[in-house]
């Protein structure tokens, strides 16, 4: 693109924001901030909805609430996920304890089977890191995108992930979906929504 061009659009910008400042009677610094402050303000109010509501079903502490929905929403957006996605499998899976164990040896928040996933499991830490809340987190999300990306489809995806690709039914899929669509509602009576969930969403 021709520089003077640029240079141009680049200066219609900033006389139209400058404009913009000057009728509000703030400054440039002052909007921008604001923007940011507002961006901030919704992302929190989001995660602090979602903490009240499963702190409170699953009868866990706020505090341990809280460090779940944020390893959920980060391991998500660094994945390509729906942060309400892997919150409703952790739901189904453990029901947000960490220490979770299942007689097919699942351990963790996401029932991660460390024998199928010893090389993800290493680069954060070991298989002791099965046990930590954002490894495990991270790891089952980016198990769950492997899948969806393998199997072509979120509702396959899922299936995979429970080790039930052959349920016709697509039971677990179902209730994984369905504990979403709980979320969703939760941030829909207030008005709330996650911004960053992507494609892969479903």
């Amino acid at each position: 693109m021709d520089r003077d061009l640029v240079e141009q659009a680049q200066r219609a910008d900033r006389e139209a924001f400058a404009i913009l400042a000057r009728t509000r009677g703030d400054t440039l610094f002052g909007i921008a901030r604001r923007i940011l402050r507002d961006v901030g303000l919704a992302e929190d109010a989001v995660q602090q909805a979602l903490i009240q509501h499963l702190s409170r079903r699953f009868l866990i502490a706020t505090s341990a609430t809280e460090r779940m929905v944020a390893a959920a929403q980060a391991a998500a957006n660094e994945v390509g996920l729906d942060p309400l996605l892997v919150l409703a499998v952790i739901s189904v899976e453990s029901r947000f304890n960490p220490i979770a164990e299942s007689g097919m040896g699942a351990k963790g928040l996401m029932q991660i089977i460390p024998k199928y996933h010893l090389d993800k499991l290493k680069e954060v830490g070991g298989e002791d890191a099965v046990f930590d809340p954002e490894s495990n987190i991270y790891i089952g999300a980016r198990i769950l995108q492997e899948y969806v990306h393998r199997t072509g489809t979120l509702e396959g995806g899922l299936q995979f992930y429970n080790g039930a690709l052959r349920d016709n039914s697509a039971q677990y899929a179902r209730k994984v979906l369905a504990e979403r669509d709980r979320l969703q509602e939760v941030l829909r009576q207030r008005n709330l929504r996650f911004t960053l969930a992507t494609s892969a969403a479903g």
